[in-house]
């Protein structure tokens, strides 16, 4: 049933210190053992396959894209578990499969782990606890704990998996550093909320009237644009909010610019920057109407510099997180209000 939700009931939610850190602590102790089982697996994979829905597809969008920058000789392909069960990809004992969902009751992730169960590959599922029906369909787990934090929670467990992977198998060198800045991640999340929020009320104020928000990013900072517009706006405001990749900006979605689109830029500091500011000029020659975040205006303290981008989506994130808060108390609209998930059979 489709919850109704008064306009004064609706508040945002205030930044609650030790619900980000506390909802991330599993995960953090999760982390080495994921970065020791990526160096175990480095050796016995030549394949892997990240398979999710919604937005932990997004924080595989990100690990493809750094696999990619190690340019290992991994194949990595990443699915929607629907299309990955339907597509039938290639198989093989040294075929590792990596599935996740924040709940582990997503139906289609589930199936796509009981459709492995009988086929000559690896599993491995990233979720909440050992009773998810996803773990109990996959042969290896980790687990982050029943969290609110679960976005950033699965990204923590898949990048030190990924990590230990790419130590193992490429030489990647930055392994030390990355799991010395994932433990200083949660407090950065905090300290961006906290950075943000005055900025985010004036925002939303300001924008609180459109309908429709496009996002524009490139590279690992898709994801944000993903999660943040589609996830967030869309699913909890019922908005028109459509991500767009910055390298497809000016091969037709750009025409949709004039003086008052509103437009939601985000800038990351990984090797696509260069995209995403291409696309920023352009924006600013023809409208106003900009909302321009940039990962290299958080401090985030006690992240290495050389893990800055690959943290940076998850850091926009937790100060975007604030924008759609204060949007969701101007527009009286709660953030759990649904109109069809878990309300109606689909």
């Amino acid at each position: 049933m489709t919850r109704t939700t008064s306009v004064t009931a609706v508040r945002a939610a205030p930044i609650d210190h030790a619900r980000i850190t506390d909802g991330l602590a599993e995960a953090l102790r999760v982390k080495n053992e994921a970065a020791r089982l990526g160096m175990a697996l480095a050796p016995t994979v030549d394949r892997v396959y990240l398979v999710a829905c919604g937005a932990p597809n997004r924080v595989m969008l990100a690990l493809e894209y750094w696999l990619d920058q190690t340019r290992t000789q991994l194949h990595v392909k990443r699915f929607f578990p629907a299309e990955f069960v339907t597509l039938e990809p290639r198989l093989d004992e040294r075929t590792l499969v990596i599935l996740a969902s924040k709940s582990g009751t997503t139906r289609e992730t589930v199936d796509a782990a009981r459709y492995l169960q009988d086929k000559p590959c690896q599993t491995l599922a990233v979720t909440s606890t050992a009773d998810a029906l996803l773990a109990r369909a996959a042969k290896r787990t980790l687990l982050i704990g029943d969290t609110e934090q679960a976005h950033t929670g699965i990204f923590i467990a898949l990048q030190a998996l990924v990590g230990g992977l790419m130590h193992a198998r490429d030489g990647w060198p930055h392994l030390d550093a990355l799991l010395r800045s994932l433990d200083a991640l949660p407090e950065v999340l905090v300290e961006a909320a906290r950075q943000n929020d005055a900025r985010a009320l004036e925002d939303a104020r300001t924008y609180q009237h459109d309908r429709t928000l496009y996002h524009l990013a490139s590279g690992p900072m898709f994801a944000t644009a993903y999660v943040f517009g589609v996830c967030m706006l869309m699913e909890m405001q019922w908005m028109h909010s459509i991500p767009v990749e910055a390298a497809e900006w000016f091969h037709g979605p750009f025409e949709i610019l004039d003086a008052s689109t509103p437009v939601m830029l985000l800038l990351g500091e990984d090797p696509s920057r260069p995209l995403a500011e291409r696309a920023l000029a352009f924006c600013k020659k023809y409208s106003s109407r900009l909302m321009i975040y940039d990962s290299l205006d958080y401090p985030m303290h006690g992240i290495d510099p050389v893990i800055r981008p690959i943290v940076a989506p998850f850091v926009l994130q937790a100060a975007l997180n604030r924008f759609a808060e204060h949007l969701s108390e101007l527009h009286g609209h709660h953030l759990d209000t649904r109109r069809y998930m878990w309300v109606t059979e689909y």
